[in-house]
């Protein structure tokens, strides 16, 4: 909200998400195959101590009165390489604790807690907001990037041997493309993920703005409404992970994408602050859907000797993202947020309709 409240435009609320996400296109292969030679313990604490750092730099400026939105743009490139690491490295190391036939319920229950987090993050974030401006945002979410850094030096170490390869970098990420190419099941899920990161999740941007001009709600109102797609986040991962069957995950995957889909078209249209929550909590639950499938699809079809190398491809796939979000940023400064939201979910359940060939072959058990 302080980059929409400044500037006044959506494009430039999509613009930084964007920047998040580029990094995901620009460099998710290639971490992909770089974290197969580093213990993945090492490469955590990289990503979480840049991530502090950069928190640290942005609250240090927004304190001096010195913040300005081209350090936002800075800080969420940043940090965008850092989670460009996650699934490589993060999520790796959960099916490296757990094993293949606990993978499901762990990402659920991974998700289903980043989703607890969501629901208190965007109250507490719009409190602090209101309270103690930007900076205050800035100050906690760099004490708590220190509460991560603790918890990672207490891990122990990987107990897989790091791979050394041969080649050069560009031939495991050949390798791992090559793989794609040759199963259709990688192929429909890899499909599905790029409709949704460029016709779904793009639609995060455009909450707090249309909560903004549509439903005119004030930043705790606004916090408080984005809190209910972290409720339903929540909801979705605890019935995934206590109920979820490995024969229905395929089928979890595509219908999840559908709900979100639809949700982002209701949302669009409603007036109504109740209905947005509603919308909102089912939104939440499609998205924790998808979020879980995908790296779970991935992580049981891929070779387990390539399984980092397939899990950075997918992670390029969701860096895919940014054209989504440059592309309702656009069409939400042409015509409205409104008509923005609501075609961009319309465009994306045609392409979903487009690539059932691939993605039908994950209903199948």
């Amino acid at each position: 909200m302080f980059a929409y409240r400044v500037t006044e435009s959506a494009f430039v609320v999509a613009l930084l998400s964007m920047l998040r996400l580029l990094p995901m296109a620009l460099f998710g292969a290639l971490l992909g195959a770089v974290s197969e030679r580093f213990d993945n313990r090492q490469s955590l604490l990289v990503m979480v101590t840049t991530s502090m750092l950069t928190s640290g730099v942005l609250a240090g400026l927004a304190s001096l009165g010195l913040l300005e939105v081209w350090h936002l743009a800075v800080g969420s490139f940043v940090n965008g390489i850092c989670w460009a690491a996650d699934n490589p490295v993060r999520r790796m190391m959960i099916g490296e604790a757990v094993g293949p036939e606990r993978i499901g319920p762990a990402l659920s229950a991974d998700v289903g807690i980043n989703n607890a987090t969501r629901v208190i993050g965007p109250v507490l974030a719009g409190l602090i907001l209101a309270r103690f401006g930007i900076a205050g945002v800035f100050w906690l979410g760099l004490a708590l990037h220190a509460c991560s850094l603790w918890s990672v030096l207490r891990i122990a170490r990987s107990a897989l041997v790091p791979v050394l390869h041969p080649l050069s970098l560009l031939g495991p990420m050949r390798e791992g493309f090559a793989l794609v190419r040759q199963d259709d099941r990688l192929i429909g899920t890899l499909a599905v993920t790029v409709i949704f990161n460029v016709f779904g999740w793009p639609f995060t941007s455009m909450i707090p703005v249309l909560a903004a001009d549509a439903l005119h709600l004030d930043n705790q109102a606004i916090g408080l409404l984005v809190s209910c797609e972290g409720v339903g986040g929540l909801l979705g991962a605890l019935l995934f992970a206590s109920l979820a069957k490995p024969l229905w995950y395929g089928r979890i995957y595509v219908g999840s994408v559908l709900l979100y889909l639809v949700t982002i078209i209701g949302f669009a249209l409603t007036r109504g602050v109740t209905m947005a929550a509603v919308l909102l909590v089912l939104n939440g639950m499609g998205a924790v859907g998808f979020s879980v499938m995908q790296a779970t699809l991935m992580y049981l079809d891929a070779p387990v000797a390539m399984r980092a190398r397939l899990l950075g491809v997918l992670t390029a796939c969701i860096g895919i993202g940014p054209v989504g979000f440059l592309y309702v940023g656009v069409l939400a400064d042409v015509f409205s947020p409104a008509v923005a939201t609501g075609a961009l979910a319309l465009q994306g359940s045609v392409a979903l309709l487009l690539t059932r060939r691939y993605w039908v072959k994950l209903l199948r058990p």
